[in-house]
């Protein structure tokens, strides 16, 4: 069975950071590219960023471009998403996907987990 759990959310005051993690289970996601989404109260689901399956690429969103670092773990199975210098526009549902595209298209990804709230607090 094909798992992704997000952790990490939280309550945080503005210019505070968070850290969130993905983590995968049931397939080989070393070989996945992932990205994180995220969905604000009454908007539409948003790329935030996208990292492919060797860790070697990246792609931001330009509204958390310089604020936000994605990764992936040793193992290469665990995604994580530092959010440094946290805006209360960044209050959202936050999402982990994973597919077989390096892309900001979240129709283009497989796998979606449950998703994580982050609150920001001005």
């Amino acid at each position: 069975q094909v798992q992704l759990v997000e952790s990490g959310g939280g309550l945080v005051q503005a210019g505070g950071s968070l850290r969130l993690s993905c983590a995968t289970s049931g397939r080989t996601f070393s070989f996945y590219d992932m990205g994180w989404f995220r969905q604000a109260p009454g908007k539409e689901r948003e790329f935030v960023a996208a990292i492919n399956w060797s860790g070697g690429n990246t792609y931001y969103a330009d509204s958390v471009k310089g604020r936000f670092t994605i990764s992936r773990g040793n193992a290469k199975n665990t995604v994580h998403l530092q959010m440094n210098s946290l805006k209360p526009e960044d209050t959202a549902v936050y999402y982990c996907a994973a597919g077989n595209r390096f892309t900001v298209e979240s129709r283009e990804y497989d796998y979606w987990g449950q998703g994580t709230q982050v609150s920001v607090s001005s």
